[in-house]
């Protein structure tokens, strides 16, 4: 098996120095040259490998579920549930969201579609280096740390002038359509999302869209082969997301997703055609901490692959994030944040990101 995944055809890109990310194994090829092996460099130190629990859990750990349809047409328990999910939980899940099934459809047999080509192909948009955009293991820093049990696919869809044409595969049919159409739904459910959180936020209905000034969405389509020891590796180790909000299109039979919510790590359980919706670090920010970044990850089964796609929306490079006025009181809720640009925020995340992992 070829163990390097290299650029045959995007090398004129150049990176956007969000940090270099090392060719690794592609663990869909681990798994089809032999189901039983598990590398030791995929087995997580013991301290952080998943334990299932899940029946200890009562019903109250289960995360906030949202009627958007409800929420959008002004139902005050609605509005309310956000609240509480938004500061209690930092998840919650949204049906009735208005994203046609066709759609979400369409795009989960687009991602399927790229992760049934031949590795020589989908090396053909493999990570270059100091990009984190393609095909790939993001945040790979070193030959020693412990490596997740994922293939990705990351791609810049928003706004559409960034996007690199040239690692949207054209041999897969529907591809760019599928991808384009959901990119668009999802970038309508987010203004809606985000001017819901504005009013509970003390502002008006569009001050959390124009605090992004140009706004950015990115989409991480992961790959979760069967392993057969589920509880030695993890699909994606834990972490907070650097994003205003994150969207996961999950699987709708099989689960993955964990949280952590008071010190135990919740299973997410999938609803049908439900996207998950969580507060990343930068909603953290600007609402002074009361909104919470969770640290999250994923787990893998041994029965069947599974296929998420995570949508990351965040500010535009010079927008500043900071506590908002009506988030702040001096007395009872002083600021706990500085005001910093989201640009240099996202350098010193993904540096802290690089240097926590590198140390494993």
């Amino acid at each position: 098996m070829d163990s390097k995944l290299e650029s045959e055809c995007v090398q004129d890109y150049e990176g956007l120095g969000w940090g270099k990310s090392l060719p690794v194994p592609s663990v869909q090829e681990i798994v089809r040259n032999d189901s039983r092996c598990v590398p030791d460099r995929y087995i997580q130190e013991y301290k952080n490998r998943p334990v299932d629990q899940s029946e200890f859990y009562p019903a109250s750990f289960e995360i906030p579920v949202i009627n958007f349809s409800l929420l959008v047409n002004g139902d005050e328990d609605e509005l309310r549930k956000l609240d509480a999910a938004c500061k209690e939980w930092g998840f919650f899940q949204v049906t009735n969201h208005g994203v046609a099934e066709n759609v979400l459809n369409d795009m989960k047999a687009a991602v399927a579609a790229f992760f049934e080509l031949s590795l020589d192909e989908k090396k053909k948009y493999a990570m270059v280096e100091n990009d984190l955009e393609g095909y790939g293991q993001g945040y790979v820093v070193s030959e020693q740390q412990k490596l997740d049990w994922a293939d990705l696919f990351f791609l810049m869809t928003l706004p559409s002038t960034i996007r690199k044409l040239k690692l949207w595969p054209v041999t897969i049919p529907g591809f760019k359509e599928a991808v384009e159409q959901f990119s668009t739904e999802i970038h309508k459910l987010t203004k809606k999302i985000f001017a819901k959180l504005s009013l509970l936020m003390g502002m008006d209905e569009d001050c959390l869209k124009v605090l992004h000034g140009e706004m950015k969405q990115a989409m991480r389509m992961n790959y979760y082969p069967t392993c057969s020891r589920p509880d030695l590796v993890l699909g994606v180790s834990a972490h907070s997301d650097a994003s205003t909000i994150t969207l996961l299109l999950q699987d709708d039979e099989i689960g993955g997703l964990q949280i952590k919510h008071k010190d135990r790590w919740v299973p997410v359980k999938p609803i049908p055609d439900a996207i998950v919706v969580n507060i990343g670090d930068a909603a953290e920010v600007w609402s002074n901490g009361v909104y919470k970044s969770i640290e999250h990850r994923a787990v893998t089964n041994e029965k069947k692959a599974r296929i998420t796609v995570a949508t990351f929306v965040f500010p535009g490079d010079e927008a500043e994030i900071g506590p908002v006025e009506s988030m702040v009181d001096d007395e009872h809720r002083p600021s706990i944040y500085r005001n910093i640009k989201y640009v240099d925020y996202l350098r010193y995340a993904l540096e802290r990101k690089n240097g926590r992992q590198s140390s494993h």
